[in-house]
């Protein structure tokens, strides 16, 4: 009787330190997150003060941004969140096949809009070096799409490691953690389609 007892307590000891572990990682991560929308409060509060303050916006030859194809790949993304939340609600049901199909088309969701980004890059009439807004332009879609790419690896990680068996019988912080970037990225996306491609 004492033994089961103290190997109920052993086990219930466990648990807790687990769990404690797994708030502990979370907590790291969040504080992580907010770090990154401090940098990019930071390129915001610039790009705000740059084109309220610098005559001639615009390159010279350049009335503004296409809006519709930015704006497809904007609800891509942001409807990409919402998947990659089913894929979190299959996991908890330990549903690994859903959890890998919506995983895989968040990843694709995700490349799309990459790609996306990519052919708009490449038929725009002004470069990096194209005065204040060709650079500010340049960084902030650049460093966002940085991110996409990010994570986009951070969900093939945890795709590759869904097929470890038992590997997420319990716990499921690199999930949670991936999908809490994911959402991150898609805000900090909205926030600058309104800046970039809205307020012209």
């Amino acid at each position: 009787m004492d033994s089961y007892l103290n190997s109920h307590e052993l086990h219930h000891t466990e648990v807790e330190h687990s769990h404690d572990e797994e708030g502990n990682k979370m907590f790291g991560f969040i504080v992580f997150l907010l770090s990154e929308s401090v940098i990019f409060l930071s390129f915001f509060a610039g790009y705000i003060i740059y084109k309220t303050t610098t005559p001639n916006w615009l390159p010279a030859g350049v009335s503004g941004l296409e809006v519709k194809e930015p704006a497809i790949n904007t609800i891509v993304l942001v409807a990409s969140s919402f998947v990659i939340y089913l894929a979190e609600r299959a996991l908890q049901r330990h549903d690994l096949v859903k959890f890998r199909l919506f995983l895989v088309a968040t990843m694709a969701m995700g490349t799309y809009f990459l790609i996306g980004q990519a052919i708009e890059w490449n038929g725009l009439d002004f470069g990096f070096t194209s005065g204040v807004f060709g650079g500010t332009f340049y960084l902030l879609t650049g460093f966002h799409g940085l991110h996409v790419f990010t994570g986009i690896l951070l969900q093939l990680i945890i795709l590759v490691r869904s097929f470890i068996p038992g590997n997420y019988d319990t716990g499921h912080f690199g999930v949670n953690a991936t999908s809490l970037f994911w959402h991150f990225v898609d805000v900090i996306w909205i926030v600058l389609f309104i800046l970039i491609y809205v307020w012209q």
